[in-house]
């Protein structure tokens, strides 16, 4: 498991799969940091490192995560298995593939059973990820809910 964080104690953390994962992801936490939201980034499969991904989503509202980010393509599992571990909401970002062009991960992270929900962005949507996140944050902590405010001033005059 490979793990970096931000200097501020996180509140969004981040799991991907795979380093493959990582360009795509750089979107997310680009725009985190745009937004001055705090994250944690971890590299780990719900297929080859179980243990660990419980451990790390079990483990992660006592370590101050609000919420978690998972990105994974194909069988896309990952989203999941952290929503099963965690009371945190999950933002899935389903990757494109070269299989079925990412509608794989998306579909496998859309059909979550009932109970065991997990937001979903587009395919390779990491930006609008971290969007989702601060927004989520700014329903219970004023200065996201500015950030937020903020970008969208930003767009409309743009």
């Amino acid at each position: 498991m490979e793990t970096t964080a931000t200097e501020k104690a996180p509140l969004v953390g981040i799991i991907m799969g795979s380093k493959s994962d990582l360009p795509v992801m750089e979107g997310c936490t680009a725009e985190l940091e745009r937004l001055g939201v705090p994250y944690e980034l971890v590299i780990a499969s719900a297929h080859r490192n179980p243990a660990q991904v419980h451990e790390w989503a079990e483990t992660a509202a006592d370590r101050g995560i609000k919420v978690i980010v998972a990105a994974a393509g194909k069988a896309a599992h990952l989203g999941g298995v952290v929503a099963a571990f965690t009371p945190l909401p999950v933002i899935g970002v389903p990757m494109k593939t070269s299989d079925l062009g990412g509608l794989d991960s998306l579909l496998s992270m859309v059909q979550m059973p009932s109970g065991v929900p997990v937001a979903c962005v587009a395919i390779n949507g990491a930006k609008n990820a971290a969007i989702y996140a601060t927004q989520i944050l700014g329903a219970t902590m004023p200065e996201y809910r500015e950030a937020i405010a903020q970008l969208k001033r930003e767009m409309a005059e743009a």
